[in-house]
């Protein structure tokens, strides 16, 4: 059974910064792109940013783009989203997800983790 676990999130000052951590069992890592979402209340989820297997090609949504960083440790079953300059327009639910096939596209998506809430005041 594959299982995405988040760590990382809480509440931060506007400029400040947060690393998010998901780590993964139950399918061979590597084997898979890796993405975060998010979703804040009242609006739709947001593919936010999004890796390849091996790690050497990235997406990131535009208001994202500059201030976040996605990485993974394939060794650790680990991906982590860096966020730098954080804004209040950032604050919402994260989450981790694991793609079963173009993991450039949001349906790609099969399993989830079970969220991180980031809270960015301002």
């Amino acid at each position: 059974q594959v299982q995405l676990v988040e760590s990382g999130g809480g509440l931060v000052q506007a400029g400040g910064s947060l690393r998010l951590s998901c780590t993964a069992s139950g399918r061979t890592f590597s084997f898979y792109g890796m993405g975060w979402f998010r979703q804040a209340p009242g609006k739709e989820r947001e593919f936010v940013s999004a890796i390849s297997r091996s790690g050497g090609s990235t997406y990131y949504a535009d208001s994202v783009k500059g201030r976040f960083t996605i990485s993974r440790d394939n060794a650790k079953n680990t991906v982590l989203l860096q966020m730098n300059s954080l804004i209040p327009e950032d604050t919402a639910v994260y989450y981790c997800a694991s793609s079963r096939g173009n993991w450039r596209l949001e349906r790609s998506y099969d399993y989830w983790g079970q969220g991180t809430q980031v809270t960015v005041s301002s």
